[in-house]
């Protein structure tokens, strides 16, 4: 391809949107426009890019028997209402309504369209198990688009389902597919480890995510110092060590306590460690009930475990206004006497402690000598705690590690969650019965895949595509003087089937050497007056060039 005719040019100086290096990078080389907040232009050379990195995943799926298909991207709404995502999703869910009146969901995961055309098909034990996939777009009503292509309002996501008779015959398919996966992304350049993370309102039991550590990345993680552990901060668990749980209980007692709202507040007045402190925070689910959390002063609350615990599907914090309401004050808020009044979550570390010390609902009164289930009994109790840095892991007491990466992939356990949800969703088994799918899902998105890979692989210069992703091989650079010489050659490579990106414009040295380093493909040639009837050959990531005859140069390139 001539870079002259080429849809979309290099262009400098700092790009709006996103300070993130992938994000100037693609648009500086004139990969992606952006359209509006969120959502993005590919442009020809961005689209080499995805679609390279789209062919891996293809090959790789189909390597183990997938089967690409399609879905409608528009999700007739009955199929979100009978899984009960209408109410679960939120804000992120967006509908469009037709001439009919008819409401449709935009597709921003497909686990109900893919169980819709798995029932009418009418299958049968014979038919198990089967992997389907499809690369399509999905639309998610982000509360805040940021970070370039790394979280956006409407993408290409490769999405897999697979059914299975029973929870054994799938295991064996996730443990195929996380290998599958660590294999893609290798093959795209891309280290990942393997994080246990929560299902969210895919649903399932449990999931992991395919986090590439790097310091820009959204997804917070914990591995244990012995590898043996990895989860991210919303699923992660440690050791909740024993206190002082062989002291004898003492007697319950309120003290007056003229102090600020914090905790720090409560240890400096009390002179009684952090750890024995009682914390508790009050919030508000999407119903409108009042959910008050309670644990351990030295942890914080979990929220995503929270949610999980109680069950809710959104919480808030409360606000003083509302904590008023219950009878309490902000600050001061305690379990002890608000059990007809707030459901009630402790967290499982308040049975590592005795003769706790907090607040007594009322401004400036504390109460010592709090113990669960004496003087307050929770609704629910589970595990509500954020793990943090040097804490130590549930299983092997390894300290945990805390890890920042972006999420380029997920594996998901459904089990039963949509089979059962939805009417008819069965197969029929040996014995002649119709028994429900037990499913997976699995998703990669391509375009932060891409700039995942933008992220990892780039210099103070620009991109350094790796091979299997860069839009061409070669990017070829011709000089004034040299045009009869360069035509030869672009007419050998186009003839050997070489991908070549050629620099044809009248324009300075300096201007093409500095957008091939912007656009970052493997190899730049050069042919000039200098190079008489050899060419200059050097590879991006380096900074040597060598003369090279044309054979040597088709050579090196179909070698």
């Amino acid at each position: 391809m001539k870079y002259s005719a080429n849809f979309g040019k290099t262009h400098y100086g700092a790009q709006g949107g996103s300070d993130l290096i992938s994000h100037q990078l693609l648009l500086k080389g004139g990969f992606i426009e952006e359209s509006a907040a969120g959502r993005y232009f590919f442009l020809p050379l961005g689209w080499r890019v995805h679609e390279k990195i789209k062919q891996v995943i293809k090959e790789e799926m189909d390597a183990i028997g997938g089967q690409e298909m399609i879905v409608p991207v528009l999700h007739p709404i009955e199929l979100w209402e009978e899984t009960n995502r209408t109410n679960s999703v939120g804000f992120e869910l967006m509908s469009v309504k037709d001439r009919r009146g008819a409401k449709f969901a935009l597709g921003g995961t497909a686990e109900e369209m893919f169980v819709d055309v798995a029932r009418k098909l009418h299958l049968t034990y014979r038919d198990l198990p089967f992997n389907i996939y499809q690369f399509s777009t999905k639309f998610r009503d982000e509360l805040r688009a940021r970070g370039g292509l790394l979280r956006v309002r409407e993408f290409i996501m490769k999405d897999a389902y697979s059914f299975h008779a029973d929870e054994k015959d799938f295991k064996k398919e996730y443990e195929k597919m996380a290998r599958v996966y660590a294999k893609i992304f290798s093959r795209l350049g891309l280290k990942t480890l393997r994080v246990e993370a929560d299902n969210g309102y895919i649903g399932g039991e449990y999931c992991h995510e395919f986090q590439v550590e790097s310091p820009i990345g959204e997804g917070r993680f914990f591995q244990a110092k012995d590898k043996s552990y990895c989860a991210h901060e919303d699923v992660a668990i440690f050791y909740k060590q024993n206190k002082n749980v062989k002291e004898k209980m003492k007697p319950y007692k309120t003290v007056k306590a003229v102090r600020g709202k914090t905790m720090a507040d409560g240890v400096k007045l009390h002179k009684l460690p952090l750890w024995q402190q009682i914390k508790d925070v009050l919030y508000v689910n999407e119903k409108g009930g009042f959910i008050l959390a309670v644990i351990r002063g030295d942890f914080d609350v979990n929220e995503t475990k929270l949610l999980h615990v109680s069950k809710s599907y959104q919480l808030r914090p409360a606000t003083d206004e509302e904590v008023r309401k219950l009878g309490s004050y902000p600050g001061f808020i305690s379990p002890v006497g608000l059990e007809k009044k707030v459901m009630i979550v402790a967290d499982d570390s308040l049975h590592t402690v005795r003769n706790c010390y907090g607040s007594a609902n009322k401004k400036h009164l504390d109460a010592m000598n709090i113990n669960i289930d004496r003087d307050f009994k929770a609704h629910l109790e589970g595990d509500i705690a954020m793990a943090q840095d040097g804490f130590l892991s549930g299983k092997t007491h390894s300290p945990l590690q805390e890890k920042r990466g972006i999420e380029v992939g997920n594996i998901f356990q459904l089990g039963y969650h949509y089979s059962k949800r939805m009417k008819n969703a069965t197969f029929i088994d040996q014995d002649g019965k119709a028994k429900p799918y037990y499913m997976g899902c699995y998703g990669i998105g391509l375009g932060r895949t891409m700039a995942t890979v933008v992220e990892k692989y780039h210099d103070d210069k620009g991109i350094v595509w790796p091979k299997v992703v860069a839009p061409f091989q070669v990017h070829f650079i011709s000089l004034k003087g040299a045009e009869k010489q360069a035509q030869a050659l672009y007419d050998r490579l186009l003839k050997f089937k070489i991908e070549v990106l050629w620099d044809d414009r009248e324009e300075s040295p300096g201007k093409k050497f500095a957008d091939a380093d912007l656009i970052g493909i493997p190899v730049r040639l050069v042919i000039s007056t200098r190079t008489g009837t050899k060419v200059e050959w050097k590879n991006r990531a380096s900074d040597k060039t060598e003369l090279l005859t044309i054979a040597q140069v088709i050579n090196k390139l179909t070698g």
